[in-house]
């Protein structure tokens, strides 16, 4: 088949959707694809990624995290035209996009939407979304969710639970495959912080990220360990000035090999994200597969707690109670065989669920079922 991907951006853009877009793009490689995304200057473009043509759209102005643009219109003709697509793959959400394909998708082409997240934050605008959101998840002959947990959370999937598929997202585990040479420098990052037991958390500092409450559960954890608050973000100068722990170290962003090496450092992952915008946990995903338990968070309708399992391969406590969330740290540290246990765990479950290949295979049955 020749599917054709609609994305918000492409690679060399990094991000959650846009890198799960690249995996299905790449790896399902008995099926001809193509990606029509935003550019991030003014000018159309197209170009070729990997063998594959991307069609990029010139962006004009971006409101409320939207980028618009006078030329979607044309571009998306021109690649349906060129391309003659049997399917067209949508990546929700991206409302602008979602309008103009409805408007030009011929009715021939079967429309599969990947529904990564709901639409929480823009609540003011909204009800101007939740019509084009109506249209295109009934114009949909399957809808693909990332567990069963947003499936059955989401509320305008509700009326179209028959459509929904659960496509899990995925890993690229290669990434994290030990190679000779590694373990003296994971070593080498343990001397960093003296040797102690390392609490790990990566992510955007964003507000629901919940990285002011780690650093409240960090006043708690009675523990001889530290804290290693990797990456940034808009959050970042203000966490540093209300924390004044010694043990805690913000390292800035980090290149994929040193994750790699913090990953198998750590003796715990904090993810202590707090609202269904983490609406899944790559990142969670990629530290179990490090052999990393890790503590997060209840959240209703989102699939961090399907990815991290209770008592398997982490620790779960009440949404945004930092004193609970400390005690399960000391728990994990003073316990190193439960501790290891779960670590075992934790690899053994990303390998049986969220590797590129599981999520591939989940995928291509449903382009076998629409055939």
């Amino acid at each position: 088949m020749k599917i054709l991907h609609i994305s918000k951006y492409y690679y060399p853009y990094i991000g959650g959707v846009e890198n799960i877009c690249k995996y299905l793009v790449e790896g399902t490689e008995k099926h001809e694809t193509a990606v029509v995304c935003f550019n991030e200057s003014c000018k159309d473009t197209i170009d070729i990624v990997n063998g594959h043509t991307i069609y990029r759209v010139g962006t004009w102005v971006n409101i409320a995290r939207q980028a618009l643009s006078f030329s979607y219109f044309s571009v998306l003709r021109k690649a349906i035209k060129e391309f003659q697509p049997d399917v067209i793959q949508f990546h929700w959400a991206n409302p602008f996009p979602a309008w103009v394909l409805l408007c030009v998708i011929p009715k021939n082409v079967k429309l599969i939407i990947h529904w990564h997240m709901d639409i929480i934050k823009q609540k003011r605008i909204y009800p101007f979304i939740k019509p084009i959101e109506k249209a295109l998840l009934k114009r949909a002959d399957i809808i693909c969710v990332t567990s069963p947990q947003y499936r059955d959370g989401s509320l305008p999937l509700q009326p179209f639970k028959e459509k929904v598929r659960i496509v899990q997202n995925a890993i690229n585990e290669k990434n994290y495959i030990l190679e000779e040479g590694d373990r003296e420098k994971i070593e080498a990052v343990k001397a960093k912080y003296n040797n102690k037991p390392i609490v790990f958390f990566i992510g955007r500092h964003i507000q629901y990220k919940g990285l002011p409450h780690l650093i409240e559960a960090e006043r708690f954890v009675q523990s001889d360990c530290e804290f290693v608050i990797a990456g940034d973000g808009p959050l970042t100068e203000e966490l540093k000035a209300n924390c004044k722990s010694p043990r805690v170290h913000f390292v800035g962003r980090l290149s994929d090999e040193e994750l790699k090496f913090y990953h198998y450092a750590a003796s715990i992952f904090a993810f202590p994200s707090i609202t269904k915008n983490e609406a899944f946990g790559v990142a969670l995903a990629e530290a179990m597969f490090c052999n990393t338990p890790a503590v997060t968070f209840t959240i209703s309708g989102s699939g961090v707690n399907w990815v991290s399992l209770n008592g398997e391969t982490g620790l779960e406590v009440k949404n945004g109670d930092d004193k609970t969330y400390a005690k399960a740290i000391n728990t994990l540290l003073q316990n190193e065989d439960m501790r290891i246990q779960y670590a075992k765990n934790a690899r053994k479950r990303v390998e049986k669920l969220f590797t590129l290949q599981k999520m591939i295979e989940k995928m291509e049955d449903c382009y076998d079922e629409i055939k």
